[in-house]
């Protein structure tokens, strides 16, 4: 278990409590979406050092390749989750998202029995960025018509991202499932 992968757990551990702080009602907790935000950007910014230190440290394992992905996965689906039962975004785009996560993962998988892992790609990494760039500005929720003209230009280019990375995805492991 080296500094990368801890890392990587770290940011896993960080999800739950993102989740809860979410979910508690704003009186509750005053500030409640800036603390969640925070906690949700520092599982973000784990995401770029874990990776950067697995280069920089030449200990790149397989345990990271296949769980960097997985938590980033758990942090953005669990956020989109959230926003649909907090009224912040629509269903439709939410199930677009999270259905690429299953084909690649499906595809992660086939590519595991036959030995093989495949690491997360550069529009992958592109995508997984809008999705928490899209996150953050709908974690604050500011009414403020910029602001929402902003979330709105990230939600649709993390659909388009998510799209666009799944056909690319899938074209270039095809050799998995294609026989």
């Amino acid at each position: 278990m080296n500094l990368p992968n801890k890392i990587t757990l770290f940011r896993v551990l960080l999800v739950p409590v993102f989740v809860v702080l979410m979910l508690l009602d704003e009186s509750a907790i005053p500030y409640r979406d800036i603390i969640a935000c925070v906690v949700f950007c520092v599982a973000c910014i784990s995401d770029f050092f874990d990776g950067y230190l697995a280069r920089k440290m030449n200990i790149v394992t397989n345990f990271g390749k296949f769980m960097d992905p997985l938590a980033d996965k758990l942090l953005v689906c669990s956020a989109l989750i959230l926003f649909i039962e907090l009224d912040r975004i629509p269903a439709w785009v939410v199930i677009i998202i999270i259905a690429r996560e299953f084909i690649i993962s499906g595809i992660r998988l086939i590519a595991a029995g036959e030995g093989k892992v495949i690491a997360a790609n550069m529009l992958g990494k592109v995508k997984t960025n809008a999705q928490m760039f899209m996150a953050i500005f709908m974690i604050l929720n500011i009414d403020n018509s910029v602001f929402r003209i902003i979330t709105d230009v990230l939600m649709w280019a993390s659909v388009i991202l998510t799209v666009v990375s799944l056909v690319e995805y899938t074209y270039s492991n095809r050799k998995f499932f294609v026989s």
